[in-house]
């Protein structure tokens, strides 16, 4: 416990200064646009875009500053994913990680396209994830084929848990709906939380 205080302390030291100017310029351009172009304050979606923003800042530092264990490139599909015990420490950072991160993603691109259709949203979380693999193998960390095979599974979880909310709120009141858009922000912070460690 005292290590995972100390990790999230330490990440914390060397994010939190691009985080804060972030959410500063990014809050004053949408305040601005509102009030200049008289549009409509809905607290929940201004939330939601904050939390994306926000959620590619750290999705950046994760995919390009954090340490991780590596065993060299890998073209060969399942090999690395076979290298973790279930339920071991690696299994959960790598497999389970991998899919977690992605999650948001899913969500959010389905969320502000209004994405129905599932090959759209597969191939925008394939680009996203090839782009960030062949990125990571341009700048000395490693391209492993297994890691998009589970960035498309936790993005289209995200694209499939649109879905299902999309169908449960046509039959909700407002209220309601603002209800579970909460419960929605608070799990997308503890996926940031999870992100930052």
């Amino acid at each position: 416990m005292f290590k995972l205080a100390t990790d999230l302390i330490a990440f914390m030291e060397n994010t939190w200064p691009i985080i804060a100017i972030t959410v500063v310029a990014i809050v004053s351009l949408r305040i601005t646009y509102l009030v200049k172009y008289k549009k409509e304050f809905v607290l929940y979606e201004e939330i939601l875009y904050l939390i994306f923003v926000i959620y590619i800042l750290l999705f950046f530092q994760v995919v390009t500053y954090q340490d991780v264990i590596s065993y060299g490139n890998n073209f060969i599909p399942f090999k690395e994913l076979t290298r973790y015990s279930i339920g071991s420490s690696l299994f959960y950072k790598n497999v389970i990680g991998n899919i977690l991160l992605f999650m948001p993603y899913g969500f959010f691109v389905s969320y502000f396209l209004k994405l129905d259709k599932k090959r759209l949203a597969f191939l925008l979380i394939l680009i996203v994830s090839l782009g960030i693999e062949c990125v990571q193998l341009v700048i000395g960390r490693c391209f492993d084929v297994d890691d998009i095979f589970l960035n498309l599974i936790g993005g289209m979880l995200g694209y499939f848990i649109f879905r299902l909310l999309e169908k449960i709120t046509d039959k909700m009141s407002k209220r309601a709906i603002s209800t579970l858009l909460v419960f929605i922000i608070l799990a997308l912070t503890i996926v940031l939380l999870y992100m930052m460690m």
